[in-house]
């Protein structure tokens, strides 16, 4: 069935997810459901204890077995210890047909690969993957469907009850006896534990797992103990060296700084930059060098934030210092900077990441943005963006919140290079849509600006600002005319994963890359 990306969904693919295909952004606007609720188990004596020895023992208190949903959340990035220690642990007891529900899966899972292979783990659900994981999936070795979902989409599926968890592993860089948790304080802070609580409050069974306990109680918790029915301690969480890699710096690639500039020149000639404007960038370079230069405007004309949200960097935090915003909502920490900001600035707050973008609840954050500023591995020439699948075809990112936020604010900026390597990164389809077009405004490239037609108003906006405008189209065009159309990735028929959009439905699929046959 063809969706409203015009992709082409498998009846089979339908079939076997009972889902349906994407019909629209907000075609689901209004819907009414009953939220999920876990099975929770009284614990009324005084006596008894939530510590446990070991991951083996809370495996076997949890009654693991095989066809489980196993949760986890990436607040440690590549720093993290936990899932492979959990699932090393389940490997060892041969459990299998184990499904991963992650927030997002990085290459410091690659040893969950073998156990891909002989059918520990059978499901990937996450909001991506990158490294060894996402090769096996794209090379078919995955015996279920994989299942990419954004941060709210994520939320959206645990609680609706599409997605049932029945262990939930939570990493606590501070937990007390009777497990409640904190995102600082220990030798591995991650500054929130924003992505954790949907998992916590819907999972049959939560397990924190901490190489710090503190005395009791360890408030203000960011996970509480009604929520919690095991606590183990272990040596070490993560590697607080890659959880946290300092302060961002800004970019000193010219082609980044300039984009940043056109960014930047672009949103204060907007409708939307007016004091009390609300903002969102990721971490990327040209992101931050905009983020720092809009900081110097704003203090030339006295324009503050009202509010940044999502995964917060060092320039944000410097910004929240300066008093040029007036408050942080916080669902991830990037740096040591934005981790020592959440301990510190009273303004600068943990949300759950139901909050921030669940499109299923009665509002999140992300609807209230004037401005996001995004990235792309791909954009085609109707917005479409891909973030997910590489230029080979390997599953190789995270949707994260870009579905989210695109769909959230009022002027959606991608920024991307025309090239990628000798990649065009403007292209005349994408390999695979996780961001429909319909949600993105703007293009910034080094080699000009594309508005998306339908924001006539924006358009009128930037008549008579000296900026470099042209269609998508043209910048195709000049991608292909500097190295020429690639060709397309050759796929098998075999689906190995699907693209959800936000609210569910089934936006692309992910086929199996095949060897590449000369012509």
């Amino acid at each position: 069935m063809i969706n409203a990306v015009g992709r082409d969904i498998p009846e089979e693919v339908l079939k076997a997810t009972g889902k349906d295909i994407f019909r629209g952004t907000f075609a689901k606007e209004g819907y009414e459901y009953k939220k999920a609720a876990p099975t929770v188990r009284a614990y009324m004596d005084p006596n008894k204890s939530k510590r446990v020895d070991s991951i083996h023992d809370v495996l076997v208190k949890c009654g693991i077995k095989d066809g489980m949903t196993l949760s986890f959340h990436h607040h440690f990035r590549e720093g993290d210890y936990v899932v492979n220690m959990v699932m090393e642990e389940v490997h060892k007891m041969g459990i299998k047909d184990i499904t991963i529900c992650a927030s997002s899966m990085g290459k410091a899972h690659d040893p969950i690969v073998p156990m891909i292979e002989d059918g520990t783990v059978t499901g990937i659900q996450s909001s991506g993957v990158r490294g060894k994981i996402g090769e096996a999936i794209s090379a078919g070795k995955l015996q279920n469907l994989a299942i990419m979902r954004s941060h709210g989409g994520r939320v959206r599926a645990i609680e609706s009850g599409e997605v049932h968890i029945d262990i939930a592993f939570i990493g606590a860089p501070t937990c007390d006896e009777y497990g409640n948790m904190r995102a600082n304080g220990g030798k591995s802070d991650c500054g929130v534990l924003s992505y954790a609580m949907a998992d916590a409050k819907y999972a049959d069974k939560v397990v924190a797992i901490t190489d710090c306990l503190v005395p009791s109680p360890n408030l203000p918790a960011s996970l509480s103990q009604v929520d919690v029915d095991y606590v183990v301690v272990v040596d070490e969480i993560g590697n607080p060296a890659k959880i946290a890699t300092g302060a961002a710096k800004p970019t000193t690639d010219v082609r980044k700084i300039l984009m940043a500039d056109y960014c930047t020149e672009f949103v204060i000639n907007t409708p939307y930059f007016k004091d009390g404007f609300t903002y969102q960038t990721g971490v990327g370079g040209a992101s931050i060098a905009s983020t720092i230069s809009l900081g110097k405007i704003m203090k030339e004309r006295g324009i503050k934030m009202k509010f940044g949200v999502g995964g917060i960097a060092g320039p944000m935090c410097k910004l929240l210092e300066e008093g040029l915003i007036e408050t942080l909502v916080d669902t991830q920490d990037f740096d040591t900077i934005a981790i020592e900001s959440i301990k510190n600035n009273p303004r600068h707050f943990e949300i759950s990441a139901s909050e921030y973008a669940n499109p299923f609840n009665k509002g999140a954050y992300v609807n209230q943005l004037d401005f996001v500023i995004l990235a792309a591995l791909e954009v085609d020439v109707n917005f479409n963006c891909n973030v997910v699948v590489g230029s080979d075809g390997v599953v190789t990112g995270a949707q994260g919140g870009h579905p989210d936020t695109a769909a959230g604010a009022k002027c959606t900026i991608v920024i991307a290079p025309l090239l990628q390597g000798r990649i065009p990164a403007i292209c005349s389809q994408v390999t695979t849509v996780t961001t429909p077009g319909e949600t993105v405004d703007v293009v910034i490239t080094d080699y000009g600006i594309a508005i998306n037609p339908a924001r006539q108003d924006l358009i009128e906006a930037m008549k008579g600002v000296k900026l470099p405008f042209c269609t998508i189209e043209e910048l195709r065009d000049k991608a292909y005319s500097i190295v020429g159309e690639p060709d397309p990735v050759q796929f098998d028929d075999q689906v190995v994963g699907i693209i959800e959009a936000r609210d569910g439905s089934v936006i692309d699929v992910v086929r199996k890359v095949k060897d590449y046959e000369f012509k």
